[in-house]
C-alpha cells in the first residue's frame, strides 16, 4: 500500500519548521501558524472540525483554531508530525490515504507556492495518477459554484467534467497542477485555460471553486 499521505505530512511538517510562524501561505487571512493550527484540529479535534461545513459548528471552529494557534509552534509542528490520536480513525491505513493525501499535499503547496522564487516539485507519475483518482472523484463537488462550464484535461487527454455549462473553459494540466486549480488555488496553479476570453477572466476573478 502506498504511504503518500505520511509522505506528504512530513514534507508538510518539515516546511513549516523552515519558514517559521509568520510565513504566507496561500490561504487567505492564514499565516502558517494558522494553517498548523488548522491541520491539528482538523485531525485532533472532530468536536469542531465539522464547523468547516456545518455553519452552525463554525464560531467554535473558530474558538478552537485561535486555541491551537496560541500554543507553541513546536508543539503544533510536533503534533502534525506524529499525526492523529491513537483511536482516531485516521490510524486507518486506508483511511488516511484516502483523507489525508491530498489535504496535506495542498497544504504543502499552499506554504511552497507563497515563497518568493518557488518552483514546481517534480512529482512521479504514481503519484500523479493518485492524485488524478482522487480529483476525477471530487471535480464535480470542488467545480460545483462556478459560473462557467469547467473541464479539467491531463496532457494524455484524459479529463474530468468540474461544472457543465457554456461557455466552456478547458484547464489543460499535470493532475497535481489541475488540484491545486480545482482548489481555488488559481493563480498558482500551473494550467493553460481555454476557451471564450471572458469565460476565461471570470473563472480567475470567481471565489466559487473549491471547498
Amino acid at each position: 500500500m502506498s504511504t503518500f499521505a505520511k509522505r506528504e505530512r512530513l514534507l508538510l511538517a518539515d516546511l513549516l519548521e523552515t519558514v517559521g510562524p509568520e510565513a504566507e501561505t496561500l490561504c487567505e487571512g492564514w499565516r502558517t501558524r494558522d494553517l498548523a493550527a488548522h491541520v491539528v484540529v482538523r485531525e485532533r479535534r472532530p468536536d469542531a472540525a465539522g464547523g468547516a461545513l456545518i455553519k452552525p459548528l463554525a464560531g467554535r471552529l473558530e474558538k478552537v483554531l485561535a486555541e491551537y494557534a496560541a500554543k507553541p509552534y513546536e508543539e503544533l509542528i510536533q503534533l502534525i508530525r506524529t499525526g492523529p490520536p491513537r483511536f482516531s480513525p485516521f490510524q486507518l491505513k486506508q483511511l488516511d490515504e484516502a483523507a489525508n493525501t491530498v489535504e496535506f499535499y495542498v497544504h504543502t503547496e499552499d506554504v511552497r507556492r507563497a515563497q518568493p522564487g518557488w518552483s514546481p516539485r517534480e512529482l512521479d507519475a504514481v503519484f500523479q495518477d493518485t492524485l488524478w483518482s482522487r480529483l476525477e472523484r471530487t471535480a464535480r463537488l470542488l467545480g460545483r459554484g462556478v459560473p462557467t462550464g469547467l473541464v479539467l484535461r491531463r496532457p494524455d487527454g484524459r479529463t474530468a467534467v468540474a461544472h457543465r455549462g457554456t461557455p466552456v473553459v478547458t484547464a489543460t494540466g499535470e493532475p497535481s497542477e489541475l488540484l491545486m486549480f480545482a482548489f481555488g488555488r488559481q493563480s498558482a496553479a500551473k494550467v493553460e485555460l481555454d476557451g471564450d476570453a471572458h469565460a476565461i477572466s471570470t473563472l480567475h476573478e470567481s471565489k466559487q471553486l473549491g471547498f
